[in-house]
């Protein structure tokens, strides 16, 4: 097709950040501890769940309200796999302690495990894991790889959860007219199975939303699962000929959840023999970095609500304040530590002083409470949060925000990059107090915004890694 054929289609946040958001948000709902990325590359998801928590997990305090006030992931074990050695090497050094982010108290230990191999190969550790992760792999799998990535994943490993996402082949009609196909910037099927054109020179196949559903459905079947699948991933762009709705997201994605019970395990067990010994005659896996995260010295270990309360009235007096955010007080270290890094203990400790007014709202997320100084007036600030953040002067998020990104904008992306927003259930006005919103520090972009879309920036951190846009696809 002609360049003036080609359709205009950005995505934001960009698409690999959509999907990474939507693995986030499955994890963080189904509180996910141990996670094992297949096909990991560099590791972009590993570095991420990497970062530390704000805080321990709930308590079961009077001061507790929900789960969902725990927006944080709060993983103890993290491992990555891929056949790579070159991106494997990235990967290592993404996740090592020294790259993780220092600003933040970290109160629970880590243990990171980066191995080398092919997913075809049987490794032991990754035995009745509790999630596993493979985001865009299945589509770069050569025909008889693919035919053993369900008796592996499903069958020998049977992890409670399984996380996939693929490229929509549907959705690749959106980058051009009706009638047309996008031969300039796409990629024919390389093993000339079909006529296809695929947005990425090493995909082997790319799959309907029909065809997903088909095999995602057949191997749930087979190997004892439910499943759900959607799309997540709009073009900003409204499609002219009224298609965005019959062609969905660009991503497809499915959640796989294990089947309990004695007989599905002898199921399993039976027909992932063969795959177990017919991975006997290939090369192990090699094992090739551990890091450790050490938790806080003071992690789990609370002082007395009157000790808590003497720190903070200390700080109000050393910023001559008569309000602050409960957040505010939690990233002053000391208090956090004093508090084992609960942060409802530190709630505790506050309602329970004569000192202090604990203004609560359920329209707020928890941090955002304003903590009143007994006699003091509110809204009579003198001092901007030391923990906050400078506003970036780097013009990059305001030149994406104004102009989109394309993916012929950047050599190094293939056609469909880019960026523009999601139908995955991710709130994307960034309100972090609403509930299933992935922009926790986690996801690499802490930030929230008013109705009118305008972005605090004492909210943002690791801004750099936001904006890792060297992806494809």
């Amino acid at each position: 097709m002609s360049g003036e054929a080609e359709l205009r289609v950005t995505f934001f946040p960009p698409l690999y950040l959509q999907r990474r958001i939507w693995v986030l948000d499955v994890l963080r709902r189904e509180q996910v501890t141990e996670i094992i990325d297949i096909g990991c590359g560099e590791g972009q998801l590993l570095a991420v769940l990497c970062q530390p928590a704000l805080c321990l997990p709930l308590l079961t305090l009077a001061t507790t309200t929900t789960q969902a006030d725990d927006l944080d992931l709060h993983p103890r074990r993290v491992t990555g796999l891929d056949i790579s050695s070159h991106a494997l090497a990235s990967a290592i050094e993404d996740t090592s302690p020294a790259a993780a982010n220092a600003s933040y108290t970290r109160w629970e230990p880590l243990e990171v495990n980066i191995w080398h191999g092919g997913l075809e190969i049987f490794n032991p550790v990754f035995v009745n894991a509790e999630c596993i992760v493979a985001t865009e792999v299945v589509e770069h799998l050569p025909e008889e790889i693919l035919a053993d990535f369900t008796p592996m994943i499903l069958g020998v490993y049977h992890p409670r959860l399984l996380l996939v996402t693929t490229p929509s082949y549907g959705f690749n009609a959106r980058f051009s007219p009706p009638g047309l196909t996008n031969t300039a910037t796409g990629f024919p099927d390389p093993t000339k199975r079909t006529d296809r054109v695929f947005r990425h020179h090493d995909h082997k196949f790319e799959w309907t939303v029909e065809e997903f559903q088909v095999w995602c459905s057949g191997i749930a079947q087979e190997w004892g699962y439910d499943v759900d699948t959607t799309t997540i991933g709009r073009a900003q762009e409204k499609d002219k000929w009224g298609r965005d709705e019959q062609l969905g997201g660009a991503s497809q994605v499915a959640v796989f959840k294990r089947l309990e019970g004695e007989t599905w395990a002898a199921t399993r067990e039976e027909k992932s023999t063969q795959m177990k010994e017919k991975s006997k005659s290939q090369k192990d896996h090699r094992l090739l970095e551990t890091h450790h995260y050490d938790a806080h010295v003071r992690a789990g270990k609370r002082g007395s609500a009157e000790e808590i309360a003497k720190a903070v009235l200390d700080k109000f007096e050393e910023w001559e304040e008569a309000e602050l955010r409960l957040e505010e007080i939690w990233f002053v270290e000391e208090i956090g530590a004093m508090c084992g890094g609960w942060f409802e203990v530190l709630i505790e400790a506050i309602e329970g002083s004569a000192k202090f007014n604990l203004q609560r709202s359920k329209d707020q997320r928890r941090g955002d409470w304003r903590v009143l100084l007994d006699g003091g007036r509110p809204g009579k600030k003198k001092r901007t949060s030391e923990w906050a953040l400078e506003e970036p002067t780097d013009d990059l998020f305001d030149e994406v925000v104004q102009e989109g990104y394309r993916s012929d904008d950047d050599p190094g992306f293939d056609w469909g990059s880019g960026l523009y927003s999601s139908d995955s259930g991710v709130d994307l006005l960034w309100d972090i107090s609403k509930e299933g919103n992935a922009w926790a520090r986690q996801s690499a972009w802490t930030c929230e915004s008013s109705e009118e879309d305008v972005v605090d920036w004492s909210r943002w951190s690791t801004l750099s890694a936001a904006w890792d846009l060297d992806r494809p696809e």
